[in-house]
């Protein structure tokens, strides 16, 4: 009788899957991870916050949404059950790095650092309804989806290359220019939280509690932060003719300016037009995409080749 063995273990033993497999299992984790934070903001946009009374039940005598609870309570309660969703497609990506011959040992350790993040904002997002849709924990709840975010996608990145040490495609200050839109993008992400925090679409009905300063204030505070992270784009990608950058590299800064470009038509319509609730979640939605091209902005900046065959995917692994 041989030693015990863990599921993950158990299933690599008997799957290898093609490297096109994994990187679609890599890919769901990231395709959720914005899903959620769209559904997240519908949440909100709809006044549902509070659609569900606690958590982990829906109610106190119900792990599920009842009909009292009306629409409110099927939106919140269908948010939290596409956190299940969101779990499975970051299982796949676990199972599917651990699957991989030879084991990639950091690759795996990304996929779990997905699902304790999951776990994590999990609990405060209960935090946050026990605490009535306290604005901080709302902001932290959707930074915390970012930070998901952010590593989904490194992982989708990291499933195309080799284990290798990364070596740079660029000059040292190019990189560092990246580095530099990365934290402006970040700080432009927190600051969109102070706008929201202290405006409209509080997430429920009743009184809730709102940041203390005025909205359109932080709105124009939000504005700068996404001029600077404009001209820090379109800089990187004038920079990245100059050295003659390789070509993907500067489709990903041309992506980013795109996405900044519609990014800021739709936050300047939102906020002319009375910060309507479509136009927010389109906002929410361009978020997430935004800092999906800075992200692969920033990682096209460096390579890890393949430097040694993995085993073949088995015939029935697709």
């Amino acid at each position: 009788m041989g030693p015990v063995q863990t599921p993950l273990a158990f299933i690599a033993r008997r799957w290898t899957p093609s490297p096109r497999t994994l990187r679609r299992a890599a890919l769901s984790a990231v395709v959720m991870s914005v899903v959620i934070i769209v559904t997240g903001g519908a949440v909100r946009l709809t006044g549902s916050g509070l659609g569900c009374d606690t958590w982990p039940k829906c109610t106190d005598d119900s792990l599920f949404v009842t009909p009292e609870q009306g629409f409110h309570g099927a939106i919140e309660f269908g948010n939290r059950m596409l956190t299940y969703v969101l779990s499975a497609a970051v299982g796949w990506a676990i199972v599917a790095a651990r699957s991989t011959k030879p084991w990639r040992r950091g690759l795996t350790r990304l996929g779990w650092a997905q699902f304790w993040v999951v776990m994590s904002n999990a609990v405060i997002g209960g935090i946050t309804v026990w605490m009535g849709l306290n604005p901080w924990t709302v902001a932290g709840h959707f930074i915390a989806a970012n930070g998901l975010l952010t590593v989904a996608v490194i992982t989708w990145q990291r499933a195309g290359e080799g284990d290798t040490t990364p070596r740079p495609r660029v000059p040292a200050p190019v990189r560092k220019l990246g580095w530099a839109i990365v934290a402006a993008s970040a700080a432009l992400i927190v600051l969109g939280t102070s706008v929201t925090g202290s405006g409209k679409h509080a997430g429920d009905k009743s009184e809730v509690p709102r940041m203390p300063w005025d909205w359109t204030a932080a709105a124009h505070v939000h504005a700068i932060a996404a001029w600077v992270v404009c001209a820090l784009a379109l800089a990187m990608w004038l920079v990245l003719r100059v050295v003659d950058a390789p070509d993907d590299t500067r489709a990903r800064a041309r992506d980013l300016i795109v996405v900044l470009l519609a990014q800021g038509g739709i936050g300047y319509v939102q906020y002319f037009t009375g910060v309507p609730e479509i136009l927010v979640a389109a906002h929410m939605l361009g978020s997430a995409l935004m800092w999906i091209a800075v992200l692969r902005l920033l990682l096209s900046l460096r390579e890890r080749p393949v430097t040694t065959p993995g085993i073949p995917a088995q015939p029935d692994a697709a």
